[in-house]
């Protein structure tokens, strides 16, 4: 605890932020503010990671290995600058977007799916972070199913795989995130995948601006729980 200010020199002692990280009073200070919301966000989803009740059944098992493997493998790199620039933008773009136009994209996504033409699907999967969300689940070595990144609204920023929907906004992965707060991990007991008969789960994390601590977005990543 800081006691008080020198008399003796006349400058300002350092400010001390929460959990005691130190805020020193020069220019880059505005720097030093982004640094540590971004420490304190990744405290968040950690204790979040690591904070499971003892296990009462399979599914809370599943769900301490997935949350593990996120804050060990996912958290380091969820507020990459890729990610987080792009669901700025989409954010921007569909800033005022009905629930009528969403519910619009959405079909027409739905539509293009199962086609060969498809202009909506490959202009999302051929996006910056849809190349950086593939190459992810490429280097986890098939521990990582898929991966992708949703608005403030729900809908699909990038991905590194089709998804069956564009729009996510009324289901738990962004219900549970988005609409809780900073720091949000939620994982579902998983499932059995019915083409590859693996277990699998779905581990979600909230997206925060790293400059205000604004949350933006989130982000779902599916994990074979076999391979954990």
């Amino acid at each position: 605890m800081l006691e008080g200010r020198s008399s003796e020199t006349g400058s300002e002692a350092a400010g001390s932020g929460p959990y005691g990280i130190c805020i020193a009073d020069t220019a880059d200070r505005g720097e030093q503010l982004v640094e540590c919301r971004r420490m304190l966000r990744k405290l968040l989803i950690l204790m979040c990671c690591f904070f499971v009740p003892a296990a009462a059944s399979g599914d809370d098992a599943n769900v301490d290995a997935a949350k593990k493997y996120v804050s060990r493998n996912v958290l380091p790199w969820v507020d990459d600058p890729v990610i987080i620039d792009a669901v700025r933008d989409q954010n921007a773009k569909h800033a005022n977007l009905t629930p009528a136009e969403i519910n619009r994209l959405d079909l027409n996504w739905r539509a293009q799916v199962t086609t060969s033409d498809r202009p909506m699907v490959d202009e999302v999967l051929g996006r910056d972070i849809s190349r950086f969300l593939a190459r992810k689940q490429d280097a986890s070595r098939g521990l990582i199913t898929e991966i992708f990144v949703m608005d403030n609204k729900g809908l699909n920023v990038g991905q590194s795989t089709i998804t069956s929907d564009y729009w996510q906004g009324d289901e738990a992965k962004w219900q549970q995130t988005f609409n809780v707060g900073p720091g949000v991990v939620f994982v579902d007991g998983g499932d059995v995948d019915e083409s590859t008969r693996a277990r699998q789960s779905q581990a979600s994390i909230t997206i925060s601006d790293p400059a205000t601590g604004e949350v933006i977005g989130a982000i779902t990543v599916g994990i074979d729980l076999d391979r954990l």
